[in-house]
């Protein structure tokens, strides 16, 4: 059992520690909130190439004291909901969040390290965070993008079923949820939108058709 305490306004969001853990491939998986000490092991993975090339920021760039910056403003969670993907040691494996939170609507994003692939920590937190996103936060509607040219990444969100959004459809959705907060209008039409819509929304073949 756990407790959740949610207080939301148009955009305000104040969501306790969540802790949920599962089994898969053998390893126990949980996401709580990102403390201190995750801060080497974000500046492990914003320091590989082979983990940001395909990313819109320059992380390369980034500090260890752009890290703790970073962990210190998430615990606020004001308009956005960061949380740490750890596994049964409660050692840090990546970060998941929800970005730019309205009543309705937020952004996905995930990075993990490097050694963390493959072992089914990207399919945990994204689930995972999804289902708060629609349960507990209940949103109707959560999308993210990606560089055409992110083929790991597209090959991820095409796996595990995840539903691509057709241009017209991308539109349609700007339109009427104001979404995409901080994206040129070159990284808009040159991006994949993917989006997906709380079970039984009567909108969902409006964006994907």
């Amino acid at each position: 059992l756990y407790h959740r305490t949610l207080l939301m306004d148009f955009y305000f969001v104040e969501l306790t520690l969540f802790y949920k853990k599962i089994e898969s491939k053998g390893i126990k998986m949980k996401l709580r909130d990102l403390e201190y000490k995750d801060a080497p092991f974000m500046l492990e993975w914003m320091h590989d190439k082979s983990v940001t090339c395909k990313l819109q920021t320059n992380f390369a760039e980034k500090t260890l004291e752009d890290c703790k910056a970073f962990i210190e403003s998430a615990n606020n969670k004001i308009n956005n909901l960061h949380m740490a993907i750890v596994d049964d040691m409660d050692k840090y494996m990546g970060t998941v969040s929800l970005k730019n939170i309205t009543k309705v609507c937020a952004e996905f994003a995930i990075t993990i390290r490097k050694e963390a692939m493959g072992k089914g920590y990207s399919q945990y937190g994204m689930k995972e965070i999804i289902r708060i996103g629609f349960d507990d936060m209940e949103l109707e509607n959560i999308y993210w993008c990606v560089a055409p040219d992110n083929n790991r990444a597209i090959h991820f969100y095409d796996k595990n079923g995840y539903h691509k959004m057709t241009r017209n459809g991308f539109w349609q959705f700007l339109d009427m949820y104001m979404c995409g907060v901080g994206y040129t209008i070159q990284q808009t039409n040159s991006y994949i939108w993917y989006l997906e819509t709380k079970k039984g929304s009567m909108e969902r073949n409006l964006f994907y058709s």
